[in-house]
């Protein structure tokens, strides 16, 4: 199988503050490797052989990076630094590489976590549905709603309250917090222009005709390397510890 997957270094990491001044969030630095490294090298593991990456900020350094290192699989591109098409529309973009894949496992890149990507890769590839999203129950601002059968069926914003549903308002739904990964055939977007798009909304208008599922997972662990305040804990998970 050709496992492949995409990972979303684009974004401009402002909620890094300092870290990101002169540099690409995907080049932070975790127990002194890169977060792009991290899971460039996780993927590999995991049988991933084709790899995206799409680049906005800083994102010269990205391909400097990348040329400096010599990993095991076909990395490749995907170039945003004329217009960040944000997480919709950089995977849109990114469409051509997926030519000859079945499915595309999406990583953010300021994800890093003990998932079995491989194993979820594989069940996803063998099922009906044209997307899984994985899903926690964890706390956040905003959690995606599924129905009984796991179906996505809309988004709730709880510091305001908002809603944003995929045909009509449920009564009964289950909340639960996005990953920042999910995998989907790439079939789904096939309609879709180059334009900016979020991916939580690209899947809430594809839900209406296609089945867009949770996957939930109860990883040992999983962090979000987002703010700056959350930075010297994961960092020091990550170090090696000293006897």
């Amino acid at each position: 199988m050709n496992r492949t997957a995409m990972i979303l270094a684009a974004g401009l990491g402002t909620r890094l503050k300092e870290l990101t001044a002169d540099k690409p969030k995907a080049l932070v630095e975790v127990a002194g490797k890169p977060l792009l490294q991290h899971n460039i090298e996780d993927l590999i593991q995991q049988g991933f052989g084709t790899i995206i990456v799409n680049i906005h900020h800083f994102g010269e350094q990205i391909i400097r990076f990348l040329d400096s290192h010599d990993f095991n699989a076909k990395i490749f591109v995907s170039d945003e630094r004329g217009l960040l098409m944000d997480t919709g529309g950089g995977i849109v973009q990114a469409l051509p590489f997926f030519h000859d894949t079945e499915a595309v496992l999406i990583h953010n890149v300021d994800i890093l976590s003990d998932v079995d990507l491989q194993e979820h890769y594989d069940r996803f590839v063998a099922s009906p549905d044209e997307a899984w999203l994985l899903t926690q129950d964890r706390q956040t601002a905003r959690k995606l709603l599924f129905d009984d059968e796991g179906l996505l069926v809309g988004w709730k914003n709880l510091n305001d309250g908002s809603y944003k549903w995929v045909d009509k308002a449920f009564d009964h739904y289950k909340e639960l917090a996005f990953s920042g990964m999910h995998i989907f055939r790439p079939s789904l977007f096939a309609e879709f222009g180059w334009q900016r798009y979020s991916i939580i909304n690209l899947y809430l208008q594809q839900a209406k005709e296609h089945q867009i599922r949770s996957q939930q997972i109860n990883p040992g662990f999983w962090f979000d390397i987002g703010k700056i305040d959350d930075f010297d804990k994961i960092n020091q998970y990550f170090s090696p510890k000293k006897a």
